[in-house]
């Protein structure tokens, strides 16, 4: 079964193609370029460099969150639109899921973190558990230091992974004992991983539907919050 794979959840695009348990090929750009721009590029030059088409594949998986609201919209509207022009199956992955799954078979607590501003981190807890990752902790935003205290609690090693580590990983370090960190280029979300984990459910017949299927955002846009402040600003006039 080939699947084409697509994340756009953070500042990286990444799209990748899979046959069944094998990753034929992948492209990820992670400089200053809009995904608007470069996604069906990338897309395009992916398939013709395998010397595939849209038709040859037999499903897609997009990452559905959470992550930049602009980026999921463009992977999102990207794969729908495939997906019906070819009546191809597709279904979203969790690019918390993914990027945990780039440390397979790492002991303790996997911490994914992808930044949220404002010291906020998008995040989820796993561990793996024999050949299966685990979620022990479902998708959340957090302020950093409300999760430095919960894993506190846990009293067990962490590895964080994700583009918030740079940021706070000073402070990880000095709040959270056994504490370690993935590879720097592991701390991107790899499409081939996210593919990966869709993969297996396309061949379980587990399918999104093109109409209802949203992005996962776990908070509301900056328009949308603005929208309410200068409505709760009006009532109070």
């Amino acid at each position: 079964m080939k699947v084409l794979s697509l994340d756009t959840a953070t500042e990286c695009a990444s799209c990748a193609v899979l046959d069944d348990d094998k990753l034929l090929g992948e492209i990820s750009f992670n400089y200053k370029k809009q995904h608007s721009v470069i996604l069906m590029s990338m897309i395009d030059n992916l398939l013709s460099n395998l010397g595939l088409n849209i038709n040859s594949l037999d499903g897609f998986v997009v990452s559905k969150g959470p992550g930049s609201f602009t980026g999921l919209r463009i992977g999102v509207s990207a794969i729908k639109g495939l997906s019906q022009g070819t009546s191809k199956p597709f279904i979203g992955v969790s690019s918390l899921d993914a990027l945990a799954y780039n440390l397979a078979y790492t002991n303790g607590i996997i911490c994914p973190i992808l930044d949220a501003l404002r010291d906020n981190v998008y995040t989820a807890l796993y561990k793996f558990e024999g050949n299966n990752l685990k979620v022990i902790s479902k998708p959340m935003i957090i302020p950093i230091d409300d999760l430095i205290s919960e894993l506190n609690k846990r009293h067990e090693q962490v590895c964080f992974i994700g583009d918030a580590v740079p940021k706070f990983r000073e402070k990880l370090i000095s709040n959270i004992e056994n504490t370690s960190f993935a590879p720097t280029h592991l701390n991107l979300t790899k499409a081939s991983s996210l593919g990966e984990l869709g993969l297996k459910l396309l061949k379980a017949k587990t399918y999104d539907d093109l109409y209802t299927f949203a992005p996962l955002y776990l908070r509301k846009s900056q328009a949308e919050r603005e929208y309410e402040k200068k409505m709760r600003g009006a009532e109070n006039e």
